[in-house]
């Protein structure tokens, strides 16, 4: 199955990483996971501490390892999160503003990484190709 009508990935971006990244696609989207479990943690305890200093590194690289797989609104979403953070930093200010960002960090993570291992795992049936093939029907 496909995902492809889903607006959470860039389905072409994801086929080029995963075409590039070769074998070892997967366990890079299981570091993926690993990472982006470890980021939104620490951006919603640094949250909680209104820390805003804290917020910047797991926040900018949930950003990058978001859009390598063409998870473009999650890395959108953590960009705005990084750019308020380092904002913060800048001016001495307390971090209130990321808040809502914040709070919808960890849902939107979980349901693109749901999308791609989804899509990624290589024992989901795909849509066929090209003609029906024998005994099918073309859709």
């Amino acid at each position: 199955m496909s995902f492809e009508g889903s607006t959470l990935v860039d389905w072409a971006a994801f086929a080029q990483a995963r075409s590039e990244l070769g074998a070892g696609f997967v366990r890079i989207l299981g570091y993926f996971r690993e990472d982006g479990v470890k980021s939104v943690a620490a951006i919603e305890q640094a949250m909680r501490g209104n820390n805003a200093a804290a917020m910047v590194i797991p926040a900018h690289t949930l950003k990058g390892e978001s859009r390598q797989f063409g998870a473009e609104p999650l890395g959108m979403l953590a960009e705005t999160i990084e750019e308020i953070a380092r904002d913060c930093v800048e001016r001495h200010d307390t971090c209130e503003e990321a808040l809502e960002h914040v709070v919808r960090l960890r849902p939107l993570f979980f349901e693109t990484l749901q999308l791609l291992e989804r899509e990624a795992n290589p024992l989901v049936a795909r849509k066929p190709l090209g003609t029906g093939g024998f005994g099918r029907k073309l859709s």
